[in-house]
């Protein structure tokens, strides 16, 4: 018995198969191709989308685009692997038409065309909004640092520039010694001739010129590192240790695991990064409110305060407050008409927040808000012992003592929970007590179960204190429950897309330098990623009709 056999390599066809028909309807390149056909590349930005009258005919970017996402949806990245793909990849054949263009060409349309790129991103977000992909009602957001081009060892910062230095000047005092000593001996076959220590001490000057010119600009700048193959790169801490890194952030959306936006940054955490995203995840998706969730290193007082402010709803894991975060503001009097609390325009939330109503779009939410009046006389009071408890009884701690006797106490993290007042100021209390003090009187903020420190009646508060209480404030305080359960969630929605790309697809690592390069690469990544879940989810005909319709 025999083997199947295939057809002979010399026979020749009468009727040779078309490359449309050695394409299956179901293979995801008839996606890749009705997309970009769909797309108004000057519109977007790319070189090259209207060809000149005179020259060299260039390629169509078109062209240039179905390779990449091609490449990036298949895990090949590097042009010149792109470029042995073209010759030999009958799916490549049917996208760009037999064209085989140079290992070169590929790559300055990557560099050229960073940022179209991320706007090609955004059109297939456009897409899969269209078609009901994204659910827009919570977004995960995370980041991730993705290595750089960059290696450690051209990475400098005053302590290790000021290192290089002192070497360099112990390595010259060793050469002068040694030119000093070939001068009285005779000539040691095992040293160095006093021609070579001359080149020594030249490249040693020279590259002592180099570092301190780098110290010079990191003062100047006021930059703490300085990268001299990728500038925009930053040193960052990650799991394998410090390498040179880009900070990458993400909005995911809750229903498909689609990313909805991305942003390529150097900072090495997370801090400042909140309100920032949601707002973009906000502008791509074209909602007005959001949920948004995110770990602890987003948890910072001025952006939760924002987000609140500009319609985001935060689910931020707290690393100080274990049941709520408070948001403090300062109250403003205002009628506000029915049509402002419905409203979702950031200006009416805001109007609605300051005058102690919850607005309509935070209804049934982790959010609460109350109006407290400065109208109760509670008092600090220093016992016996020298400790210091505040109206709810909480121990403060002596921070300072001043020269006269007198000292200052503080409680930060008591302050931070505190759900009733004692300052009109939204940071901590710091109570100073004079040397012979016992108790200072405070007007406390709203109303509470838990019994406060009575203000003994036979102490007489100071003036200060007096004039205080004609200028009796309203202040409003927000409750931001902490959201256990879309914390969880929010795991397993970020982590999902950045181990995805990083590991299945390979791009742990850039192949473009700057941030605006490496924000168009990978945007490419991003873009291979919500294909294939779009494909997953529609299937390829479904998106091709999608697209051509």
């Amino acid at each position: 018995m025999g083997y199947i056999c295939g057809e002979d390599r010399i026979q020749q066809q009468l009727f040779p198969a078309t490359l449309e028909e050695l394409i299956d309807p179901n293979n995801p390149v008839r996606v890749i191709d009705a997309f970009v056909d769909h797309l108004n590349m000057a519109e977007l930005g790319f070189t090259h989308a209207k060809p000149a009258s005179t020259g060299r005919p260039p390629y169509d970017p078109n062209v240039l685009l179905k390779l990449y996402i091609y490449g990036y949806f298949n895990r090949i990245r590097s042009s010149r692997k792109l470029m042995i793909e073209c010759g030999r990849n009958i799916e490549l054949f049917y996208l760009l038409n037999r064209l085989t263009p140079d290992f070169r060409t590929i790559s300055d349309f990557r560099k050229d065309n960073a940022t179209a790129l991320k706007q090609v991103f955004k059109a297939f977000v456009k897409v899969c909004i269209d078609l009901k992909l994204y659910e827009r009602e919570l977004i995960a957001i995370d980041g991730s640092k993705f290595r750089a081009v960059n290696g450690r060892k051209k990475m400098y910062n005053e302590e290790i520039l000021i290192k290089k230095l002192a070497r360099i000047e112990e390595n010259i005092s060793n050469y002068l010694n040694s030119l000093d000593q070939a001068d009285k001996d005779d000539l040691d076959p095992s040293r160095y001739t006093p021609v070579e220590i001359k080149q020594k001490l030249a490249e040693l000057a020279q590259r002592k010129d180099t570092y301190e010119a780098y110290l010079r600009e990191l003062k100047e700048t006021g930059e703490t590192q300085k990268l001299t193959t990728d500038p925009e790169a930053r040193m960052m801490k990650t799991k394998d240790g410090f390498t040179c890194c880009y900070n990458v952030q993400t909005a995911v959306d809750r229903n498909s695991h689609l990313i909805a936006e991305y942003e390529v940054t150097n900072s090495r955490n997370d801090y400042n990064a909140l309100t920032q995203m949601a707002q973009k995840a906000k502008e791509t998706l074209g909602v007005e409110t959001i949920h948004v969730a995110g770990d602890k290193g987003y948890d910072d007082r001025q952006e939760i305060e924002q987000c609140v402010l500009n319609g985001i709803i935060p689910h931020v894991g707290y690393k100080n407050d274990s049941k709520e975060r408070l948001v403090l503001l300062d109250y403003e009097e205002a009628d506000i008409t029915q049509q402002e609390r419905i409203s979702t325009n950031p200006e009416d939330i805001q109007r609605c927040l300051k005058a102690g109503i919850l607005p309509q779009c935070y209804e049934h939410s982790i959010l609460d808000i109350e109006v407290q009046e400065q109208n109760q006389l509670s008092c600090f009071i220093r016992h016996d012992d020298h400790n210091v408890t505040c109206p709810m009884g909480n121990v403060l701690t002596r921070v300072q003592t001043l020269k006269d006797g007198s000292a200052r106490y503080q409680n930060r993290q008591a302050c931070r929970q505190c759900t009733n007042r004692c300052t009109s100021g939204k940071s901590y209390k710091v109570v100073k007590f004079g040397p012979d003090t016992v108790y200072v009187p405070v007007l406390m903020y709203g109303t509470t179960n838990h019994p406060l420190q009575p203000y003994p009646s036979s102490e007489v508060p100071y003036n200060a204190f007096n004039l205080l209480k004609r200028y009796t404030k309203k202040k409003v305080i927000i409750h931001i429950r902490n959201d256990i359960p879309t914390q969880k969630l929010r795991l397993c929605l970020s982590e999902h897309p950045f181990g995805t790309v990083k590991w299945y697809h390979g791009a742990h690592y850039l192949l473009c330098k700057g941030i605006k390069k490496a924000t168009g690469e990978l945007g490419l990544s991003f873009l291979a990623f919500n294909l294939r879940r779009a494909i997953n989810m529609v299937g390829v005909q479904g998106l091709v009709e999608a697209m051509r319709g």
